[in-house]
Parts: structure tokens; sequence; C-alpha cells
């Protein structure tokens, strides 16, 4: 007796999108990464192709971030120069890209000038000559100052730059087209938002294969299943034909599971959870590990632990 198929055939591919240029493209890095490319579901390979495994992207901040110990020392001194750090990252830690988040132009926080945060882009660059992610504030009004400097101080890199939402998006196509780069399209846990900042950003004239899309990352335990369930809706989407949810997907893991009681409390404060030298990268690690199933293709990460579990746990899953 012959068994049925039962695989499930994908009716279009998710886009490729590929961050940074070298040499011959342009820019100065020494390698490229690419993402997307699927034609099946999460390392579900006798389904279809996946051509691209995900990719750890190290977070480098403009200023120290407001963490715990356990994590500022994981990363070590090189914590206060985001240059140092990022090339840390790339040799220590292992990661695949660089995400640099500009959180000292934070107009509620140091609220640090466009020239001096451009000027962390550059130093950055020559540090290390992997591709990078420039993510903003989070302050649409600073962003368009803060991301239009810095957009400039990396043309020809093919960053990927952070954020375009609905409230400006304009300013966002306009510096990427400008100095060619490619865009994360940012939604509020939203599908349909998500989907209508891609056409926003298509009648923009900016190409939907330039986009990775993100639906506001949530730690585990925090609304996680919610933004599971959106991002696997968006990729069954995709591979089901729909043109604007058939892009990569970014999540922000140690953005969000770093500002989490289960992630900044020691066990004096939370009796019977452990140490929290284990226990708070376990939670990134965990976190970021169940993205992947979702359909995340880049993980933003911090601690060295966490990104080396979840890269032996994607060296396994691919095979």
């Amino acid at each position: 007796m012959q068994l049925p198929d039962i695989n499930e055939k994908a009716v279009m591919p998710i886009a490729q999108v590929t961050i940074g240029a070298t040499k011959e493209q342009g820019g100065t890095r020494e390698k490229t990464v690419t993402v997307g490319g699927q034609t099946a579901l999460p390392f579900l390979s006798f389904e279809g192709d996946i051509p691209n495994r995900p990719v750890i992207a190290g977070f480098v901040s403009d200023i120290v971030p407001d963490w715990p110990d356990v994590l500022k020392n994981a990363v070590g001194p090189e914590i206060t120069k985001p240059a140092v750090w990022a090339d840390k990252c790339v040799r220590e830690f292992g990661a695949d890209l660089i995400c640099l988040k500009l959180l000292g132009a934070d107009p509620h926080g140091e609220n640090k000038d466009p020239e001096a945060c451009a000027a962390v882009v550059q130093d950055i660059l020559k540090a290390v000559k992997l591709p990078l992610i420039i993510w903003g504030c989070g302050d649409d009004e600073k962003d368009s100052h803060v991301l239009a400097q810095c957009s400039h101080a990396a043309a020809g890199e093919n960053c990927l730059i952070g954020s375009a939402k609905e409230t400006n998006y304009m300013t966002v196509v306009a510096l990427c087209k400008a100095d060619k780069h490619k865009i994360i399209a940012e939604a509020p846990v939203d599908i349909n938002i998500g989907k209508q900042v891609n056409i926003l950003l298509q009648d923009a004239g900016f190409d939907l294969k330039d986009i990775v899309m993100y639906q506001t990352s949530a730690s585990l335990g925090y609304g996680f299943d919610y933004v599971y369930t959106i991002l696997e809706r968006a990729r069954i989407a995709g591979l089901k034909g729909d043109k604007l949810m058939a892009t990569p997907q970014i999540c922000d893991v140690a953005g969000e599971v770093w500002r989490v009681k289960e992630a900044l409390a020691d066990e004096d404060a939370l009796p019977g959870w452990g140490k929290l030298a284990d226990r708070g990268p376990m939670w990134e690690a965990v976190c970021a590990t169940a993205y992947l199933q979702a359909g995340a293709d880049i993980l933003v990460m911090a601690h060295p632990k966490a990104m080396e579990l979840v890269r032996k746990t994607i060296d396994r899953l691919m095979g």
C-alpha cells in the first residue's frame, strides 16, 4: 500500500534579504548575511528548501544599558566602548552580524545628538567587518534626525535600518533609498498593521524584497505566546502566497528579556528560582529558541552563554 504524500507545498518562497556590502558591492564588509528564501516552515526541510539558516545579531549599545550585573559582567569591561564591544561579539561570542541600538539618543535619557550617534556607527564599521543593523532609540522625532546622520555615515554598506512605522515610514524610506540600506518594518504585534506598513513602504517605492518585519518582540512569560502566534501566522501567510507577508522576520530578544523580573531578580528576591547567573541567560536562550520555531530569521541577543546555546540549537535543527 502506497503511503499518501502529506507534505504541504509552499505557493511562494519567503523573500531573501541580504545585509551588508563587500568591496565589490560598494561597501567595506568582508562578508554579507542573507536570510529568508524558505519554502517550508522552520526546520521542516522534508517539505521544502531552507537555503539560509537563522542568524544571531550581537546586541551593542552606544551607552551602557540598564542591565543587571550578571549580564554586564558577562559582556565584560568592553561594554563601555561600543566598537570594542562589537568586536568582542564577533571574535568571542560568535555573532553573525551586529545590532547597534542607539539608546543614548533617547530624549528622555542622555539625549545624545545625531553627530555623536553617527560617530559610533563609523567606529563600529571600522572595528567590525560584518554587516550592521542600526536601530534608533524609539522616539520617532529624534530618530528622524539620528537615523539620517547614521544612514549617511554608513552609506553604501547595505545596513538594516530600524525602524519604519506607520508614523515615520516616509522618512526611513527616503534615507534607505538614498544611502542604499534595507528596512525593518515595525508593527505593534498586529498582523494587519504589519501588512499595512509593508503596503505603505511599497507605495513609497521601496521593494518588499528589501524589508525585514518586526512584530515588537515579547519576553518569555510576558505576552510571548501572542507574539509567537503573530510570527507564525505571518510566515504561513507568506508561504501560502501573500507577498506582503513573505519577508524575513527579526526578534529583539535581548531588548525584551533583560528587563523582566525573571532576568533581573536574584534568588534572594525569588526564592527557589535558582541563581540569576544561570536563570538569566537560560531565559534569553529559551525565548530565542522558541521564536526560531515561529519563523524568526534574525535574533538580537546579548548574553554570550545564551548566544552559544542558541547557535548550537540552530546547528542541530539545520542538520
